[in-house]
């Protein structure tokens, strides 16, 4: 297959992405039964591609697409509450133009940021298997080598981001330190041409118990996007 050879062109080719018979079943399932809240839209149903420019200097990393989110609004952490989280402190800081997401075409833009993740369909019980999320790989490795010219700082939210990225990052030429440094809340990798900042994922597991708190989130986001040189 050929790769992408723009941002454009990969997340045509996410989109049309079926190499995971499990997710394709369960999205699709998803998309067809719906909640009840939702019965009245056309869930997306598909994989969903990365959200923002294509000349981003900052990159956010999350986990996958929610089944009633990102699967029914085909856009990344648009429509449930981890992007409602997300939003809202992208806009506190200045990364986002509006503080809500509910949908594509709701007016929302991004100020230098993309925002993707190592796997692109919504998993039972959120829980991707290891070989979904190997995969899914090559989507983001062709995200990084895009994004590379312009890219300076890279937020992964969750230690399954941060696991699932180290390695790409170093197929793609960036040193990282041995042994691997451990996932944790503000945790920052200095790895040249970009740094790499850690947060907890905005789960409503997070939020909800307090783990992640909205100064904590939104401290990391103006960490992120001051190295990023967007604040």
């Amino acid at each position: 297959m050929t790769r992408p050879q723009s941002i454009e062109q990969l997340d045509i080719a996410v989109s049309e992405c079926r190499a995971c018979p499990r997710l394709v079943r369960w999205r699709e399932q998803v998309a067809a039964e719906k909640r009840a809240a939702f019965s009245d839209e056309t869930y997306w149903g598909k994989a969903v591609p990365g959200f923002g420019p294509a000349d981003a200097a900052m990159l956010i990393v999350g986990l996958a697409p929610a089944a009633h989110g990102a699967n029914r609004t085909g856009r990344m952490f648009t429509g449930d509450r981890s992007g409602d989280v997300l939003y809202r402190a992208m806009h506190a800081v200045g990364l986002a133009s509006q503080p809500t997401a509910t949908q594509i075409g709701d007016g929302l833009t991004l100020n230098g940021v993309r925002i993707t993740a190592p796997v692109h369909c919504a998993p039972p019980q959120n829980k991707p298997t290891p070989a979904e999320r190997d995969r899914c790989k090559p989507w983001l490795d062709d995200e990084l080598r895009l994004l590379r010219p312009t890219l300076r700082s890279v937020l992964v939210l969750g230690a399954f981001g941060w696991q699932s990225l180290l390695p790409i990052l170093a197929a793609n030429g960036w040193e990282i330190p041995r042994p691997a440094p451990k996932f944790g809340h503000g945790v920052r990798l200095e790895l040249g041409s970009i740094t790499l900042f850690a947060s907890y994922h905005v789960s409503q597991r997070n939020t909800f118990t307090g783990l992640l708190t909205p100064t904590m989130i939104e401290d990391v986001l103006r960490d992120a996007g001051r190295h990023a040189r967007l604040l």
